[in-house]
């Protein structure tokens, strides 16, 4: 009854608010005023179910009682998740689904290519902020520079010395990781709030000098005609061109993979994750703090700078207004969304982030209220992502246990019978 009474309250501060803006229609033509009092009914009657079911949904999740509902479907996604992050997935599976992305430019558009580039990139970029934001626990606002870097890289370089997509891609990696022990030095001391500032002052000044250093970047003009990649001086036309850079990007996406997922789980990812637990503890057990920031900074620097100079040949145009803090936050709530940490759950974050609103566009300006609504569902719902970071375990099984004390007693057995043979040979 409670929740009754609190959904209808909201209900009528929503027509209240909307009042102006539904009912009321003014035509300047024929200077009339028409009243929409159907229009209030609808916004009533939608913002009361919706206020009640939000309240529902809330209630059972203060009070567990999402297990409930569907045992089977909550033990099918545990066994899901777990069978993802785990490694634990059939070979015909993982052989249909390979089969699927090799032939998805064949299968769909050439427009639907090109998102999944897109989609790919943003892949891409939120694995290397994974590596500063998820492991190290660094918030990086500023991320969205070192994509800027690469991008402009590739274009300058092509622009002014006629270096082509594969001599530049090296190239850019390393500058960025450059790029990332500059700003890495600098914010050594800070933590938390002071150094999102700082990171979110550092993109701000990347993109404020790209924008107005006109004698060398073109300014807001932007630089255009940018070269996609080639293989071996064949020449593609329009779709081949396009059809080619899709894999390339997913040749790069399945490198970033497997080096991020090396990396974190070896002594570098454990040190960085300690750091993020507690940087005090941390340093007291002997760590480098100041190497460790530094690498996280600069390995997430390279694959952003990586992911700028793809983004430059697919678009073959960019120019500062790509570069905005915008996109820091949308790489960003990539990681969040997915899961910090998880290499599977940023993967997700970034189909579900860059393609919900592409495939959305249907329901033309309400698209990006459905977007936000879906954005704030999951924040409410699963606050620690799509997929929780797990860490591996090794469970030792009972006769293993037994096992490896039997064989240390029978050693030390061996052992007296061979000091007892001695004294006696003596």
């Amino acid at each position: 009854m409670r929740d009754l009474k609190h959904s209808a309250i909201t209900a009528a501060w929503f027509m209240f608010l909307t009042l102006p803006i539904m009912v009321i229609h003014v035509n300047t033509i024929e200077k009339t005023i028409a009243w929409r009092w159907e229009n209030m009914a609808y916004v009533g009657a939608g913002a009361f179910v919706l206020s009640y079911v939000w309240r529902f949904l809330m209630r059972r999740r203060d009070g567990g009682g999402f297990r409930s509902l569907s045992p089977g479907a909550a033990g099918r996604g545990r066994l899901l998740r777990a069978a993802i992050e785990d490694r634990r997935i059939s070979y015909p599976a993982a052989a249909a689904f390979a089969a699927l992305v090799i032939a998805f430019p064949f299968l769909f558009s050439l427009y639907q290519v090109n998102i999944m580039i897109s989609a790919l990139i943003y892949v891409m970029l939120g694995l290397g902020l994974n590596i500063v934001v998820g492991l190290a626990g660094l918030l990086d606002l500023g991320f969205v520079a070192f994509y800027a870097i690469g991008a402009y890289a590739y274009a300058l370089l092509n622009l002014h010395f006629g270096l082509g997509f594969w001599v530049v891609l090296p190239m850019a990696a390393c500058l960025g990781a450059f790029a990332g022990i500059l700003l890495g030095f600098p914010v050594l001391r800070l933590r938390g709030d002071y150094l999102a500032i700082v990171t979110l002052g550092f993109g701000e000044i990347i993109r404020l000098v790209l924008e107005n250093w006109g004698t060398f970047t073109q300014g807001p003009s932007g630089i255009s005609n940018i070269p996609r990649p080639g293989f071996f001086g064949m020449e593609f036309g329009l779709r081949g061109s396009i059809v080619f850079m899709y894999y390339v990007v997913i040749a790069l996406v399945l490198l970033t993979i497997v080096v991020v997922s090396r990396l974190k789980y070896s002594r570098v990812g454990r040190a960085w994750m300690a750091l993020r637990e507690d940087e005090i503890a941390c340093q007291a057990m002997g760590i480098d703090k100041t190497k460790t920031k530094l690498m996280a900074f600069s390995l997430g620097a390279t694959w952003a700078a990586m992911a700028g100079v793809v983004f430059a040949a697919k678009t073959s145009f960019i120019n500062p207004a790509s570069f905005t803090f915008l996109e820091s936050a949308m790489i960003l709530s990539i990681v969040v969304l997915g899961g910090m940490g998880s290499t599977v759950g940023v993967i997700l974050g970034a189909f579900i982030l860059i393609l919900l609103p592409e495939y959305l566009r249907a329901f033309a300006e309400y698209r990006m209220i459905v977007f936000g609504a879906v954005m704030v569902l999951f924040m409410v719902f699963r606050p620690q992502g799509l997929i929780r970071d797990r860490r591996l375990r090794r469970k030792f099984r009972p006769t293993e246990l037994r096992g490896d004390a039997d064989g240390d007693s029978g050693g030390a057995t061996d052992k007296a019978a061979g000091m007892k043979a001695a004294g006696a040979h003596g």
